[in-house]
């Protein structure tokens, strides 16, 4: 049976591996993009706006759409799009997935997601594993992929069993054409946890800070601090609700610290305490030097 699945990947792809892409939006487009500058793989790719599935065609980023018949056909599948959305798509398509096939997601929180995907994937006897490429831009669609997304990005890789060597070689090899800088191993619950930190925090804050009625004055008075701390404020609010609530003890606890340091700054100014600000902004800066080195 496998012999007869690989002779019908052979003539429809000339004996190239196979990508399917679910969701081509910047993450998945840009999947597209960098696979397509390699010579052995054949991409097909499938969103549920129609009119991104026959530009990506016609720009020829992908060699097919992807549908319930040639699903069978990937060697590896990742799901670009929202957590709950991958899980649908898993659980409705797993029964057409090759057991050989490797299937990762690539959504910002892992919990919610690895959790029902690891029971599918055993059910159905194919491989899945968790992933989040740490790289994205503040616009999203596809008209913003482009194949330089991920190249010296890091990649993290969830799978269900931490010390399968065999697996994550297999892995590192399938993501190959997308030049991650560094691929790290982690748990569901340590990666949302971290994340919520690293991402989702920073997210919450930029979002927040332009809410000042200054910032409508900004122009001419605002540098390189102004534009670091507000990049990521330009979000898509649909993603980032649903990545935020689906991460929420976590996400809540990083706040109530936020808060926490941001009051005793607050009140060092309350009662004009300058040695007690110094501290504080030293304490602030040595920090940042243990943490980064």
């Amino acid at each position: 049976m496998e012999e007869k699945i690989r002779e019908e990947n052979n003539r429809s792809g000339q004996g190239k591996k196979t990508l399917g892409v679910v969701g081509l939006g910047l993450i998945g487009g840009s999947f597209v993009k960098s696979y397509e500058q390699a010579e052995d793989w054949r991409i097909l790719g499938y969103d549920k706006d129609e009119k991104i599935n026959q530009f990506a065609l016609l720009a020829e980023d992908i060699d097919g759409i992807l549908t319930e018949d040639n699903v069978d056909q990937c060697d590896l599948i990742l799901l670009a799009v929202y957590p709950e959305a991958a899980v649908s798509w898993l659980r409705e398509h797993a029964d057409r997935i090759r057991k050989d096939a490797v299937v990762l997601d690539c959504c910002g929180v892992k919990e919610n997601v690895c959790g029902p995907c690891f029971e599918i994937a055993r059910e159905h006897g194919f491989t899945y594993a968790g992933g989040h490429p740490m790289a994205g831009r503040h616009y999203s669609g596809y008209k913003y992929a482009t194949e330089k997304l991920f190249r010296g990005a890091p990649m993290v890789i969830v799978p269900e069993a931490y010390d399968d060597i065999a697996l994550l070689a297999n892995i590192k090899d399938l993501l190959e054409p997308a030049k991650f800088g560094s691929i790290s191993v982690t748990t569901a619950g340590e990666h949302d946890k971290l994340i919520a930190f690293t991402s989702q925090l920073a997210h919450v804050v930029s979002n927040a800070y332009v809410k000042s009625p200054t910032a409508e004055g900004h122009e001419g008075f605002s540098a390189g601090s102004y534009r670091d701390l507000t990049r990521v404020a330009w979000l898509n609010e649909k993603m980032w609700s649903e990545l935020f609530l689906d991460n929420r003890e976590n996400l809540m606890a990083e706040l109530d610290h936020l808060i926490g340091h941001l009051q005793e700054y607050r009140d060092a100014l309350e009662r004009k305490d300058r040695e007690g600000l110094e501290t504080l902004l030293a304490d602030g800066a040595r920090r940042k030097k243990e943490i980064d080195g």
